[in-house]
């Protein structure tokens, strides 16, 4: 069985050798900025119903949506976290020119924040940093809205039209944003390596992602601590932190592509 240090390196080998390199990004990766995951033991649904956050409940209970405001106020999913050693590492492929884009589970903005620019990162599930009209489609920074919470406001609303905020995030109940899933299958069926990282591969449609990078012949790798349903089809397998492998990932990346110039 290889060891670690020849699982990074064969890693980084199906990297500079890739023609177009897409990483799937899971709540794998944001638990190591400190954002807690939703479905593991103390994760958000151990602390909270899950009936609280359907969209439907979202937009006919009105003291729902005071609960919501009122959790996005005390820092409910991490808004003041920071990206972790994966997240840059990831953004330094990036910068290498060997990322395609980035596909994520995660509604962090952390991928942003490390310097990924926002057209590679397609959010399936959206992003929790920012709020959206139900009504005009206005897009609010959720930051600028918790400083009018602050100032007095219970539950704020667009200032442009009065219609309902609600965090651009997908809800239960709610479907996957259909441009963005679009464009993300397109691009796994157009890679031709597909980087799980952080992510058990369980939560659909959006696992459907890899496959569809399998199907057009990519190879697979995954970099996650426990097992998925796909760990078979791996071409590389790597049981380990995205934050412990990654940045050694991309090490090796810049040192293979400066030994080939």
């Amino acid at each position: 069985m290889a060891d670690l240090n020849e699982l990074i390196d064969k890693t980084a080998d199906l990297i500079v050798h890739a023609r177009r390199t897409v990483v799937f990004t899971g709540a794998g990766v944001s638990t190591e900025s400190g954002i807690p995951d939703f479905r593991s033991p103390g994760g958000i649904w151990s602390r909270f119903d899950p009936e609280d956050f359907t969209y439907q409940k979202f937009i006919s209970d009105r003291a729902a949506r005071r609960k919501h405001w009122q959790l996005l106020r005390e820092g409910f999913l991490g808004a003041a976290a920071q990206p972790n050693p994966a997240h840059y590492a990831i953004a330094e492929l990036d910068r290498l020119g060997k990322l395609d884009c980035i596909i994520t589970q995660n509604v962090d903005n952390l991928h942003q924040k490390a310097g990924v620019p926002a057209n590679k990162v397609f959010e399936l599930h959206g992003n929790m940093q920012f709020a959206i009209c139900l009504d005009c489609r206005r897009r609010y920074p959720i930051a600028e809205l918790k400083a009018r919470i602050d100032r007095g406001e219970e539950m704020p609303d667009c200032e442009v039209c009065r219609g309902i905020l609600k965090p651009d995030a997908v809800f239960f109940g709610e479907a996957l944003p259909e441009e963005v899933l679009r464009d993300a299958t397109h691009h796994a069926y157009s890679c031709d390596l597909f980087i799980v990282i952080g992510s058990t591969l369980v939560v659909f449609p959006a696992a459907y992602v890899p496959q569809y990078a399998l199907e057009s012949g990519a190879k697979l790798v995954i970099i996650n601590l426990s097992p998925t349903p796909m760990d078979r089809q791996a071409a590389v397998l790597i049981s380990a932190k995205a934050g412990e492998v990654m940045p050694e990932v991309a090490h090796r990346v810049a040192e293979k592509m400066g030994a080939e110039s």
